[in-house]
């Protein structure tokens, strides 16, 4: 699979930085929608937005190279290259929850309200951006067989480019792909759902992600380590057990209370 989309010499147009493009657009036109909806100024929701993808691009990276600064240390211009791959979603998930909180009460905004929004956005948004690991051939798992591949009844141009140095591999960014788009579906019928607090859509975020996430990493092949464990399978664990507590302490309250569908009775400008 050819990584490049367009190679013009001196310039290079990747597969990798179009998926990552199109993951951002997807994911914005999905919180500016809902932003409407709830009466958000927009302005805010746009500056909010800009900031958390560029702290989530450089928290994705500086996770990445934290764990693999080895690769990078004879050669620390590759750090920049963030087109050749190397990022670490939940360095993302982290620098992008920082952001939000910070600048959600810097204006006073309700901060699970606004994670809440962002949810959706970022769960699809993985889904598509996990193409470019595609085109990348990497983030995929074990050495298998094209019998078992097709057993599965994968797309035939996916096996193919799973297929590296004569040796196929199981596609574990499709199957991140496919977790990813059904947890989109999952999350957009639940946050419409009556009576569901401030914070719940995105608790369910955290479970369900992190327990994808976990079971999809048992057959990765390019984890990132600490002390022999797989970092992703650490922190999706954390994710799971915040999601719980989360889910349960909101739902505590009162049945009227903290209302993620109520109708804001001021749009929020600042």
């Amino acid at each position: 699979m050819n990584p490049v989309l367009i190679d013009l010499g001196f310039f290079q147009i990747r597969w990798y930085s179009i998926m990552l493009l199109i993951a951002f657009l997807v994911g914005m036109f999905f919180i500016f929608k809902e932003g409407k909806k709830l009466g958000i100024d927009k302005d805010f929701l746009f500056n909010l937005t800009f900031w958390t993808i560029i702290f989530s691009l450089i928290g994705a990276r500086l996770y990445y190279i934290l764990f693999n600064f080895s690769e990078y240390s004879s050669n620390l211009i590759e750090i920049f290259k963030i087109w050749h791959g190397g990022l670490a979603i939940h360095g993302g998930i982290i620098a992008g929850v920082i952001t939000i909180i910070v600048y959600t009460k810097k204006y006073n905004v309700d901060i699970f309200k606004v994670l809440d929004i962002f949810a959706p956005a970022l769960i699809i948004g993985q889904a598509i951006g996990r193409w470019g690991n595609f085109f990348n051939a990497e983030a995929h798992g074990a050495a298998t067989t094209i019998t078992i591949l097709q057993k599965y009844h994968i797309p035939n141009f996916i096996i193919q480019g799973m297929k590296i140095n004569g040796v196929y591999y199981h596609p574990t960014f499709f199957y991140e792909f496919l977790w990813c788009l059904v947890g989109f579906i999952i999350l957009l019928i639940f946050r419409r759902m009556k009576n569901i607090k401030n914070g719940q859509t995105t608790a369910l975020y955290l479970i369900w992600y992190g327990i994808g996430r976990f079971v999809i990493e048992i057959s990765r092949t390019d984890s990132l380590m600490f002390s022999g464990f797989k970092v992703a399978q650490i922190v999706s664990i954390i994710f799971v057990i915040t999601g719980v507590i989360l889910f349960i302490v909101k739902q505590k309250k009162g049945h009227f209370e903290d209302l993620y569908n109520e109708e804001l009775t001021n749009e929020i400008k600042f």
